[in-house]
């Protein structure tokens, strides 16, 4: 494509100027980590191989410094195609890339911050109703980049993003060794004899379980319409906002990736699922890792998907009835996802939910979900 290197140049100083903004909103230590991750990315350097330490603190303090410059700057448009388009203009951009077999991304993820990036188009497929567009090399990004997305009927998924994050997972566990669901994961994709090539493995294979989410999260908003879209918008508290996302989270995959996971049968990728359902998701939904313990346990995945359908009924109508809050009393709706996160509706029945003489019996059928898509 002509002219090329100028487009990498604008998509990267709104990477820049969007890491400007938001690096602060981290902690240290995720901030620290990703960081890492950021500059081996950039200077291209292998996943196994060691970082020099004070050359990382050197481009560290003169990145923050980059930053600082950038902090008050406006993103830019980019040059494509002969004329310029908004950043956020994703579909025209994307009509004109693709045939040139790059995929360009840009959107608003959590808190607010904007996500950019650039990058080789791998394949293009049809998934039921949506389209996949899979990333390959990126030639521009932002740090902490988002692994999977959907955005107006497209599914999108970055390799090189997922398999950098596979590898720190894979990093980090090795430090503690403990066991447990990642463990499980990693023991199956065969990390221990060979890193490399169980990377690649699961990289492909956990890319489809993203895939599944994103299935999911199409048909959360068919239920849900876009009126969810206001109500995240309209959050000024973040944890406010981690509520009302772990709850779609939620609601996506008990429709679509837990079923599936169970119905396709790779043990590795229903360990993987686990081993990231945490934080608020898990604080609302406790049943599920109960679920979780009686298929380990007694090798029968009826408990999950048990779970999975009473989970898909609930949050359903969980979601359905903060809408109906934010469209009645819309100023009230952080108050609402607050009581929510409080009372955790499974919490109270967790500690008698799926009792040993339960783990096997038959899933019931999923109770209808409001507002069905026709």
């Amino acid at each position: 494509m002509r002219d090329l290197h100028r487009l990498i140049e604008a998509v990267q100083r709104n990477c820049d100027i969007a890491d400007a903004r938001h690096a602060r909103d981290m902690t240290m230590c995720v901030y620290l980590l990703q960081m890492r991750e950021f500059y081996r990315w950039e200077h291209g350097i292998a996943l196994a191989a060691p970082i020099d330490r004070a050359e990382l603190g050197r481009w560290l303090a003169a990145r923050e410094k980059h930053w600082a410059a950038l902090e008050d700057a406006e993103y830019a448009p980019l040059p494509v195609a002969d004329g310029e388009f908004g950043p956020f203009e994703v579909f025209a951009i994307n009509r004109a890339l693709l045939p040139h077999g790059l995929l360009y991304g840009g959107g608003i993820g959590r808190f607010g911050k904007p996500h950019f990036f650039l990058g080789r188009l791998a394949r293009r497929e049809r998934r039921d109703a949506l389209e996949l567009r899979v990333a390959g090399c990126e030639y521009a990004r932002d740090m902490g980049g988002v692994t999977a997305a959907l955005q107006d009927g497209v599914i999108v998924l970055r390799e090189e993003v997922l398999a950098r994050w596979l590898w720190e997972k894979f990093e980090l566990w090795g430090m503690r060794r403990s066991e447990g669901a990642l463990g499980a994961a990693l023991e199956h994709y065969g990390f221990a004899s060979d890193p490399q090539a169980a990377l690649a493995r699961m990289t492909a294979q956990e890319g489809e379980t993203l895939v599944l989410h994103e299935m999911g999260e199409a048909r959360a908003g068919d239920l849900l319409g876009t009126d969810w879209d206001d109500l995240l918008a309209s959050l000024s508290d973040r944890r406010a906002e981690i509520v009302a996302r772990a709850v779609r989270d939620n609601l996506a995959d008990c429709l679509v990736t837990l079923p599936a996971l169970v119905e396709r049968g790779p043990p590795a990728s229903l360990h993987f699922f686990f081993a990231n359902f945490e934080g608020m998701r898990e604080a609302l939904f406790p049943e599920l890792r109960a679920a979780y313990r009686c298929w380990r346990e007694r090798g029968d995945a009826r408990a999950v998907l048990r779970a999975a359908a009473e989970g898909a009924s609930r949050w359903g109508e969980v979601a359905a009835g903060l809408l109906e809050q934010f469209r009645t009393h819309p100023q009230e709706a952080g108050a609402a996802l607050a009581r929510l996160a409080q009372d955790r509706p499974g919490a109270q029945r967790a500690s008698a939910a799926l009792r040993p003489a339960e783990c096997g019996a038959q899933p019931p059928a999923a109770a209808p979900l409001r507002n069905p898509s026709p």
